[in-house]
């Protein structure tokens, strides 16, 4: 193990015997580093908190310090974060409340970018890029694969969908459903992200689908609930039409349209 000497690492912390740890960072009792994990300068890892392999926590990030919820009063909860993950500068990712179900779940292989935060209770996929600046709210969860642009926030509680690209500079405060792009100031949909989706392997029949289901969704003059029962009829069976339709289902903040 690699720690700085300026460094202050609490003795009941838990640190695999590969973890390098940078000058003056600071960890505390309850937290636990996987393998091969980088800890830079000035960082701050608090909290019960579990890190997995091979991530890289850069200087001055703030991970699994307390929520920002008036509501919470010192209840145990928890941070884990997967394995592969980039965590820059000036990040923040807190600990979960009991109301929200007393852990903040961070996937594999993501990306927050520098001043990105991330809230109690947020549910994190894997491989998604949140670009500079992007705030997410409690209890918000984010699927496989979505990239966030920068400057963006999104609501507590609202869910994006796998695949999704929300534009720089964008409020989300419903939720987006999975492939779509959306944006702006009431963010709303703009299309969907053909490029994503062709990049993580989905052939042109699955794409050319997912296009008539978002023109049957959204660009038809059908109300949702007559454009769900059409969508069934016509593309119901195939795996990519029905995660989107489990996912319009499952809403409880209504979809951005």
């Amino acid at each position: 193990m690699s720690v700085h000497p300026t460094a202050i690492v609490h003795p009941d912390a838990q640190l695999h015997a590969t973890v390098e740890v940078g000058p003056y960072a600071i960890i505390g009792a309850k937290v636990k580093i996987g393998a091969g994990t980088v800890i830079g300068p000035h960082a701050v890892i608090d909290g019960d908190t579990s890190i997995g392999v091979k991530n890289r926590i850069f200087h001055h990030a703030s991970v699994g310090a307390q929520p920002q919820d008036l509501k919470y009063a010192g209840e145990p909860t928890r941070l884990v974060i997967g394995d592969e993950n980039m965590i820059r500068e000036f990040t923040t990712l807190h600990i979960g409340t009991a109301g929200g179900g007393g852990v903040t779940r961070v996937g594999n292989k993501n990306l927050f970018m520098a001043y990105s935060h991330v809230a109690h209770d947020c549910l994190i996929g894997d491989g998604c890029v949140f670009a500079n600046c992007v705030a997410l709210a409690g209890h918000v969860e984010v699927a496989d694969h979505v990239i966030v642009g920068g400057l963006s926030a999104v609501h507590q509680f609202t869910r994006i969908g796998k695949h999704a690209f929300i534009a720089g500079g964008s409020m989300v405060g419903m939720d987006v459903p999975p492939y779509c792009t959306a944006q702006g100031d009431r963010a709303e949909l703009a299309g969907l992200n053909t490029v994503g989706l062709s990049r993580h392997g989905m052939s042109d029949e699955q794409i050319g689908r997912i296009k008539e289901a978002y023109r049957i969704l959204f660009r038809s003059k059908l109300g949702l609930n007559e454009a769900v029962s059409r969508l069934k009829a016509e593309h119901g069976g195939h795996s990519e039409i029905e995660h989107l339709l489990e996912f319009i289902a499952a809403s409880k903040r209504g979809l951005t349209r």
